[in-house]
């Protein structure tokens, strides 16, 4: 689209983003949350695997969970983001295993914002809650009739490449946007925020962002033949598992699912 002002102008009023763990907001929409005029984040997971290797020098999973809700906090500050909510008892990695938990609170937070738009990761293979993110806001929005777009953060490709910040597939109303310098500075003073994942988080920085209105999904399935990024990662989750994770919550419906 030539003109993304007007074609993201769905996304600049009082928009619920839905954030699968601290710094996903930051590294996806940090130039967006800038340019909403009522940004609300809602963060579904506490950001701390049980895997022994994210936390160890934090001293426990749950010191690394605290300190990552004090990082977003902070970032979203930064970005303008009055409300921030936070999903308690979801643990990073999980989100498809605590779907009606997370469904039933993250509606409660749609009634109380009562958001214009909804904004969500991609459906894409690249981290279990990322997907599931994806499902739950398509729920959201279906429920109270408002649109939801979405936003890409990483996934593999059919080569093996671990791809950043571009949608797998197009639909062709993808839109692009690049930051004004202050934009960007504020962009890296967020992404600064976070501390504890400076050693990775860098590999997400983009000098755009990409957003368009949510993709027709079957959830009931991976999203792509082949590989997931998370499979490739070994963190003993799979495509297959998260899918039919998704098919019960669904209720066992297996056609590609209709948005608004």
């Amino acid at each position: 689209m030539n003109d993304p002002a007007a074609a993201l102008a769905p996304l600049l009023g009082r928009t619920l983003l839905l954030a699968p763990h601290p710094d996903d907001e930051a590294a996806g929409c940090g130039i967006l949350l800038q340019r909403m005029r009522e940004p609300t984040v809602a963060f579904l997971t506490d950001g701390a695997p049980h895997l022994r290797n994210f936390w160890a020098r934090h001293g426990s999973r749950l010191a690394y969970a605290a300190m990552r809700r004090r990082e977003a906090q902070a970032a979203a500050a930064l970005a303008g983001v009055v409300g921030a909510r936070f999903c308690d008892g979801v643990v990073d990695q999980e989100l498809f295993r605590s779907l009606e938990h997370a469904q039933r609170w993250l509606d409660a937070v749609v009634a109380e914002v009562r958001p214009q738009a909804l904004l969500v990761t991609a459906f894409e293979g690249g981290h279990p809650d990322h997907d599931a993110a994806s499902l739950l806001g398509f729920l959201a929005a279906r429920r109270v009739g408002a649109p939801v777009w979405e936003f890409p953060l990483y996934h593999r490709s059919t080569d093996g490449a671990l791809v950043n910040q571009a949608f797998r597939a197009l639909t062709g109303a993808e839109v692009v946007i690049q930051p004004t310098p202050e934009e960007w500075d504020k962009k890296l003073r967020m992404f600064g925020e976070y501390v504890s994942q400076r050693e990775v988080l860098h590999h997400f920085l983009a000098a755009t962002e990409s957003f368009r209105p949510l993709a027709a999904y079957d959830y009931t399935a991976p999203p792509h033949p082949g590989v997931l990024n998370y499979e490739a990662w070994r963190w003993g989750i799979t495509g297959s598992e998260v899918a039919a994770a998704f098919s019960a919550h669904l209720g066992g419906k297996a056609a590609p699912m209709e948005h608004a």
